[in-house]
């Protein structure tokens, strides 16, 4: 209950205080790139149940069928304005709807799409009993994925080979210690790790090193 009134309270501020920004953003989307501005994503949230992920959308429309799941950043689907809001995070700014609404909380697993959903058994069900969060501990080893994949010449075979198992182990980690005390950890870590990025708390400092994806032919 603490969890939810917290996540109603600091979304309701947090989109209300960052409107301008918001504005600001849907404007430059869509004199620079025209619509739609946000991008809806079906994913799997809490208990299995599906709903629709909000974003800025960073991307040439239809991108989904023109290319991987997977996007290194410097995948020729993102747009201009694209490339800034996925380094800086603005993209995900909509997503203070979904808290509000109920379907994502600012702490738990990012929302998995249904391919990689319907595999989880035995241990990683437990995953699918927590909403799904803006950020987790995953997030912050994993803070800037689309530089994970550089050079990958299958970005989706990198992304499940050697990306996806580190997420998983840090999403049970997140279920199995998660408290009030944890999310507020995780959000400072969080913010620490977009003001500097080289920055890596010891919490996922081993998930970190094995997070690096290696160039073709490295």
């Amino acid at each position: 209950m603490c969890k939810r009134i917290f996540d109603v309270v600091f979304a309701f501020i947090g989109l209300v205080g960052t409107l301008p920004l918001q504005l600001l953003v849907a404007a430059l989307i869509l004199i620079a790139e025209g619509r739609p501005i946000l991008y809806r994503g079906k994913r799997i949230g809490r208990f299995g149940a599906p709903f629709y992920v909000l974003k800025f959308r960073s991307m040439v429309t239809n991108a989904e069928a023109l290319g991987s799941g997977a996007i290194p950043d410097n995948d020729p689907r993102v747009t201009r304005v694209g490339r800034i809001l996925r380094i800086t995070k603005l993209d995900e700014l909509p997503q203070f709807i979904n808290i509000l609404k109920g379907e994502m909380s600012f702490v738990g697993p990012r929302p998995d799409l249904w391919k990689y959903a319907r595999t989880f058994s035995g241990d990683l069900r437990r995953i699918l009993e927590l909403r799904p969060g803006l950020t987790d501990w995953a997030t912050i080893a994993d803070i800037n994925e689309g530089l994970l994949l550089r050079g990958a010449m299958d970005p989706d075979e990198a992304y499940e080979r050697r990306i996806r198992p580190v997420k998983l182990e840090l999403q049970l980690k997140y279920a199995s210690e998660h408290s009030l005390a944890t999310d507020l950890r995780i959000l400072a870590y969080t913010a620490l790790r977009l003001l500097a990025p080289r920055w890596i708390p010891s919490e996922v400092g081993d998930y970190c090193a094995s997070l690096r994806v290696p160039e073709e032919g490295a």
